[in-house]
């Protein structure tokens, strides 16, 4: 959006961890207020209309009607774990949660490095966006020491699966059914 601009590429202003993001991993993406290619957005809209927020939690009216089904379907990017990132961000504070996800960011880098052989870059992304960072340096801790790389990402995979079922939650994203065509 023309004018919109942010200093924090990697936590969005409506609490996406966009540090976790297949598409700015790969650069397709600049991240809200990011620059070149940075997309339309309602919020962003806001923010400028409210003086330049740099996080909607920090607005009086959070939340609005904006996240109405906001968090129902995920994009390239999983919303599962929004809600719960801004409140993390609100008690810890944006400063030091902002650590702690740029921490998250490098664990992801070392999954795509070490255990990844072409097949599970969003199943990553997920998994480190929706998982406790003590749950992520555990993969690393048990299965670096494996050799065969396909051994590595098979057993990390089968590993964060079992953690994410203990926890209560899936590591897909949920898309939008797709609407019925009407003749």
């Amino acid at each position: 959006m023309k004018g919109f601009s942010r200093k924090d590429q990697a936590f969005s202003m409506c609490g996406l961890s966009c540090a976790l993001c297949p598409m700015k991993l790969g650069g397709y993406c600049p991240g809200c207020g990011g620059g070149e290619g940075n997309q339309s957005c309602t919020l962003a809209r806001c923010s400028l209309e409210r003086g330049g927020l740099e996080y909607c939690f920090q607005c009086g009216q959070y939340p609005c009607e904006k996240y109405e089904n906001f968090d129902q379907y995920d994009s390239f990017l999983t919303h599962q774990g929004r809600a719960r990132h801004v409140e993390r961000a609100r008690q810890l504070g944006v400063a030091q949660y902002r650590q702690e996800l740029k921490e998250k960011a490098s664990l992801l880098q070392t999954l795509l490095t070490e255990f990844y052989t072409g097949r599970k870059k969003t199943f990553y992304c997920v998994a480190v966006d929706l998982l406790e960072l003590e749950d992520i340096r555990a993969v690393a801790d048990q299965f670096l020491s494996v050799r065969d790389q396909k051994e590595r990402e098979r057993k990390a995979v089968a590993f964060l699966e079992e953690l994410a079922v203990q926890r209560g939650t899936t590591l897909k994203l949920r898309k939008k059914p797709k609407k019925a065509k009407q003749n």
